[in-house]
């Protein structure tokens, strides 16, 4: 991913230098548990950990033997065992390069999940606060761009604090079901290595053993942690895109923060653009197209090929920083969003009290008409009310057959916006006692 949208923690965590070191940290667990055995001696085990290290210098050895082997894994042995020349033959003793790059790929991945929950986290306590701040604030619903009935501009936000909960619970079960290591060799049959080796290593980096592996762990694993980094990306777009709506010129109930000193647009200095929201639909697309990718790699070719390491290179990094930038750049919106409560009351009243045609419907219901007869005359009624740009309400009380069957006040109490919100405190009770 590019440095612009590059957070520092996540950044590092995909660094070589990070990679190479826990290629180590595999490579010394193996190492560890082959003396546990009895294969590697003590005194041996001690001066490898001793001396063994992975720093920019031997990043830079590493690449310059991987520029002999077109081979990354064996450039790193070849580093590697040159710290421990009298040792060399117990590093990476039956060991296949997927028992490395694999076990230390869900090491790497669990980091990444686990700084993306966070993440996730702080993005819920805005929501919550946001939520519950605008819990009884009346807004218009719209279905398809257009007016519905009134909720309240807390409920959208409650709307995206559930959501958010379901992405924590989906990256929790991808970082579960990534946890898996694998040390068993060129083709999964431990034809190098005593199952131990694997059970004592795995244990030491906390992981569990893939229960029947090839040579590499399964990608079905690797692409469901795409899939919750998809949902994630493509629920903030659906924020995003809802604030985009709203922070429109007609429109204009929430808009984005806009700070001090901050331009909107090189030629039109009245400018307040929707950059933030708009740049989130944008990453989302990315995320969501190597979702794809991901789901291309699980079938390899017997018991593996490599046409999946080339595109995992690009798909993990990116995309797990990316959806870390987005999450920060949203938590930055939400704690700067602007709600316009004058417009929001405005834009109530641009449809003349259409909002209520359904209640009124019922209503009519309710007194005994027949539901085609009340749906023909309500609207009769709003297709009137739109032509002559008449309120609804006055419409309603002009249709001699509605009146015989409603009364002025039970339809004023049709039209108070709050009596379309009795109900909100058992959707917040719902939600939040969960």
């Amino acid at each position: 991913m590019i440095e612009r949208y590059t957070r520092k923690e996540m950044g590092e965590l995909w660094s070589e230098l990070h990679k190479f070191r826990l290629w180590l940290k595999v490579e010394l667990a193996v190492c560890r548990a082959w003396s546990t055995l009895g294969k590697v001696p003590e005194s041996a085990l001690e001066e490898i950990e001793k001396r063994v290290y992975v720093d920019e210098g031997v990043v830079e050895k590493i690449k310059e033997y991987e520029r002999r082997y077109k081979h990354d894994v064996l450039a790193f042995v070849s580093a590697i065992s040159e710290q421990i020349l009298e040792h060399s033959h117990y590093f990476h003793l039956g060991l296949t390069s997927s028992d490395v790059v694999d076990t230390a790929l869900a090491l790497q991945l669990r980091e990444a999940l686990e700084i993306l929950i966070k993440d996730v986290e702080l993005v819920l306590g805005e929501l919550k606060e946001l939520a519950l701040k605008y819990k009884n604030t009346p807004i218009m619903g719209r279905t398809h761009g257009v007016h519905a009935e009134p909720i309240t501009l807390g409920l959208k936000f409650l709307s995206w604090y559930e959501e958010m909960k379901r992405n924590k619970e989906r990256l929790i079960q991808a970082l579960e079901n990534i946890s898996y290591g694998k040390l068993s060799g060129a083709v999964g049959t431990y034809s190098n290595l005593d199952p131990r080796v694997e059970d004592i290593a795995l244990s030491e980096l906390g992981l569990k053993p893939e229960p029947v592996s090839t040579q590499v762990v399964p990608r079905d694993r690797h692409a469901q942690v795409m899939f919750a980094l998809s949902c994630c990306a493509s629920s903030l777009e659906r924020f995003a895109t809802e604030i985009r709506h709203l922070q429109r010129t007609e429109v204009l109930e929430l808009s984005e923060p806009f700070t001090e000193g901050q331009r909107g647009s090189s030629a039109m200095p009245h400018k307040k653009n929707p950059i933030h929201a708009e740049r989130l639909c944008g990453l989302a697309r990315i995320i969501r197209a190597n979702l794809l990718v991901a789901l291309e790699n699980i079938p390899l070719w017997h018991e593996r090929d490599i046409s999946h390491s080339s595109a995992e290179r690009i798909i993990l990094p990116d995309s797990t920083i990316a959806l870390d930038y987005m999450l920060n750049l949203f938590l930055e919106v939400l704690k700067g969003l602007v709600v316009y409560e004058d417009n929001i009351k405005r834009n109530m009243d641009l449809s003349f009290g259409l909002y209520a045609s359904s209640r009124v419907l019922v209503l009519l219901m309710q007194k005994g008409m027949p539901r085609d007869r009340a749906y023909d005359l309500v609207q009769s009624c709003a297709m009137k009310s739109w032509k002559e740009k008449k309120h609804f309400e006055q419409t309603l009380l002009e249709e001699p057959e509605i009146s015989r069957h409603i009364t002025p006040q039970e339809l004023r109490e049709v039209f108070e916006p709050s009596s379309f919100l009795n109900n909100v405190e058992h959707i917040y009770q719902r939600s939040l006692s969960s």
